[in-house]
C-alpha cells in the first residue's frame, strides 16, 4: 500500500469514527483489526496538520437544506456544519464560504 493510499484509509476511517458517535474503544471493537491506539495515533496525526485533506481527496458532510419559505430566488440558505450554522445570501463569496467550511470541518 502506497503512502498516499495508507493516508486515505486513514481520513476514511477517521471520518466514519467521527461519524459514528462511538469512543475510540467501541468504534475499534466493531472493526476488526483497529486497535484503539492506532485511531488514536491517526486522530493526533491529523489534527496537528493543517489543511488535513489532500487536494485529491474528497470528503462528503452532510447537509440540511430547509425550505423557510416559498423557495424564491433570492432567499438565503442555511448550511448546518455540526454546532455552527450558516446563512448564506444571495450574491455570496464562494471562496470565503469555502474557507469557513474547512475550518469548521476540522473543528467540528
Amino acid at each position: 500500500m502506497t503512502k498516499a493510499e495508507l493516508q486515505e484509509l486513514w481520513l476514511t476511517r477517521i471520518a466514519e469514527y467521527k461519524m459514528s458517535g462511538q469512543s475510540v474503544r467501541e468504534w475499534c471493537a466493531t472493526h476488526e483489526g483497529i486497535n484503539p491506539r492506532q485511531l488514536w495515533y491517526w486522530l493526533r496525526k491529523y489534527k496537528d496538520q493543517e489543511g488535513v485533506l489532500s487536494p485529491q481527496s474528497t470528503r462528503w458532510l452532510p447537509v440540511e437544506v430547509s425550505e423557510q419559505s416559498s423557495g424564491v430566488h433570492g432567499n438565503p440558505l442555511l448550511i448546518r456544519i455540526g454546532q455552527a450554522d450558516i446563512e448564506v445570501k444571495p450574491g455570496f463569496d464562494p471562496a470565503l464560504l469555502s474557507q469557513v467550511v474547512k475550518v469548521l470541518v476540522a473543528l467540528c
